[in-house]
């Protein structure tokens, strides 16, 4: 299966997600170009060490949520283009998270390669580089940039894809997130070198959104598996209910970062699970 077999089965006439793949794979070209491989493993943040993305999600005293930092998207337009990653990520930090998620992508969701170096500078925590993943390139650039969990999006990867790219994350010493949004791409996906694997409750062909996703694919998901439910979590008695049903982990973004204080946000969140 290809990639355009696979995005032709999410929209027959197209989607948002044709449209990011293949600015993204011109993004790469233009990348590979300016920066070479081996001045990206020159960089003092390539050679650390990487957190364990499940010894942060388990642990007790942290709340399991992965909180994001996300300027914009495609359906909402701006969310939050104000504030600052150091004030946002900290705060986040402050109510409990167990992990941070960082926007790279510039076309379509604002974000930048900064953003990911600044909230590693000032971050302790596992950090996730938020982007559309399609190039062994990338992993190696995450790594570069202080990253130490990458996503691999089903919707846009074939399962070979998948398997190279999870292999290339590993033999660095990354976590490796997979993010599927039904049943069969879940099937045809599942790998070994993967951590953790998160259902996206945001359709990324049309950006609907149902938590009922995370529910109809949870006992599909295998147990050595972190089990993560991603978007469309606004209401605290959710992350119960998903906890019970399963889940580890909750990726939180938009519902903090349209607020004017996110970690406030998420605080106030928090108190009330």
């Amino acid at each position: 299966m290809t990639t355009s077999d696979i995005n032709s089965k999410n929209s027959a006439s197209g989607n948002i997600l044709d449209k990011i793949v293949l600015k993204k794979r011109e993004e790469i070209r233009t990348a590979k170009l300016k920066t070479k491989l081996e001045q990206l493993k020159m960089s003092d943040l390539f050679s650390r060490d990487c957190y364990v993305l499940r010894d942060f999600i388990l642990d007790p005293a942290l709340t399991g949520i992965i909180a994001e930092f996300k300027r914009q998207s495609p359906s909402k337009g701006i969310i939050n283009d104000h504030l600052s990653v150091e004030e946002v990520t900290n705060g986040y930090a402050a109510a409990g998270a167990s992990a941070l998620s960082v926007l790279t992508d510039q076309s379509f969701f604002g974000g930048k390669d900064e953003d990911l170096l600044e909230a590693r500078r000032v971050n302790k925590l596992p950090l996730l580089r938020k982007d559309f993943m399609l190039d062994e390139y990338q992993i190696i650039e995450a790594k570069s940039m202080g990253a130490d969990i990458i996503l691999l999006i089903a919707a846009i990867l074939p399962p070979a894809e998948v398997r190279k790219l999870a292999k290339c994350a590993k033999d660095l010493g990354l976590n490796v997130l997979l993010e599927v949004h039904n049943r069969e791409e879940l099937d045809r996906s599942i790998c070994d070198d993967l951590d953790a694997v998160g259902v996206n409750n945001r359709n990324l062909g049309d950006f609907s959104v149902s938590v009922q996703h995370s529910y109809d694919l949870v006992e599909h998901i295998p147990s050595r598996f972190l089990k993560i439910s991603e978007s469309g979590i606004s209401d605290p008695k959710a992350i119960k209910d998903l906890r019970a049903a399963g889940f580890d982990g909750f990726l939180i973004g938009e519902n903090f970062m349209k607020e004017s204080d996110p970690g406030k946000a998420m605080e106030e969140f928090v108190s009330r699970i």
